[in-house]
């Protein structure tokens, strides 16, 4: 670089800034370094405002449009003859950080992992993940500059963004612990979940110059082993029901499957056995209740013994009793008379 342009930036006059977008919250004016001259012009744009920053304390922060003059200790030419042998370089140092003033819309957040709370219907751990967006303004840029950026050049909004994320995970599992909502009433109380959790954030981000002005909860979901537990609680509903359609109820409804099950385990006469009765008493069971009681009537005793007769018959044709069993049973029923 010449000695004439050197000169020159010793001589600029005007302060904008000319890389501003809308990613970047908070950025250091650099174009001509951190040496700024007597009678400098800084523009301030709409929405646009400055922290200004002297031997590095805070001397002003300017939010409102137009321009403003800087006073320091450095003076063209006089600065630059001064500090010719020190490369140009000035003593007097200033830092100009440039911000947005203008509410950031529709920001999307979502927990950093699954938060676990008790659900207090069912009385089993739930993993929630929840996902939405939020809107907020810097409304007082000097403890934020103080507190967040610090000495950084830059402070884009996806950190601002990536830090309410993890600040919201705390909240919101004490939210959901207080709420008492069960999985199946999460999503349907989402706006006052929502609402609730905006007041508990309020005092927080208040303290670092922020306001919140919009929070929304717009989807949640499950991690697997709570998907697990509610497919679980949604089939036993679903036999319920059936049940109770059926005539039965849930308790009754799973020993007949425990006794079906069992009759179709292949092991033997045994699982012959268990099946017979199974069967029998699924009979009676749908005959009682499918017709009104009938008086017992009894029966001459020769009925009695042909019927015996006839029903071990019918079992050994069938091949639920072998045919030894048939011929001693009967055996045993004949020499009873």
């Amino acid at each position: 670089m010449g000695l004439w342009d050197t000169v020159k930036k010793q001589l600029r006059s005007v302060i904008e800034w000319e890389t501003a977008d809308h990613a970047t919250l908070f950025e250091l004016w650099s174009e001509n370094g951190d040496e700024i001259k007597d009678a400098s012009t800084l523009i301030l744009k709409p929405g646009q405002g400055v922290v200004f920053m002297y031997e590095g304390k805070i001397k002003a922060v300017w939010t409102e449009p137009g321009k403003y003059d800087l006073e320091t200790d450095n003076v063209p030419f006089i600065t630059t003859l001064e500090n010719y042998m020190q490369a140009f370089e000035s003593s007097h140092k200033v830092g100009i950080y440039f911000f947005w003033q203008t509410e950031f819309f529709n920001q999307k957040w979502g927990t950093v992992s699954p938060i676990k709370y008790q659900d207090p219907v069912y009385d089993f751990p739930v993993g929630l993940r929840a996902f939405g967006n939020f809107s907020f303004k810097l409304v007082e840029p000097e403890p934020f500059f103080v507190n967040v950026v610090g000495s950084r050049n830059r402070f884009l909004v996806d950190e601002l963004r990536n830090t309410i994320a993890t600040r919201l995970q705390q909240p919101l599992t004490d939210l959901l612990a207080e709420a008492g909502f069960s999985y199946a009433d999460i999503d349907k109380n989402r706006d006052e979940l929502s609402a609730a959790l905006t007041e508990k954030l309020g005092t927080e981000f208040t303290g670092l110059g922020l306001n919140m002005t919009d929070f929304r909860i717009e989807a949640t979901s499950f991690d697997e082993a709570t998907n697990t537990r509610i497919a679980r609680i949604a089939d036993i509903t679903a036999e319920a029901r059936a049940a109770e359609k059926a005539g039965v109820n849930y308790r009754e409804l799973q020993q007949l499957e425990a006794l079906r099950d069992a009759a179709r385990n292949e092991g033997g006469a045994a699982g012959a056995g268990v099946g017979l009765g199974a069967g029998i008493g699924m009979g009676q069971m749908f005959t009682q209740q499918a017709a009104p009681q009938q008086p017992v009537q009894s029966a001459p005793a020769a009925d009695d013994l042909e019927s015996k007769l006839a029903k071990l018959k019918s079992l050994a044709d069938k091949g639920l009793i072998t045919t030894e069993d048939y011929e001693k049973k009967k055996t045993d029923l004949l020499s009873s008379l």
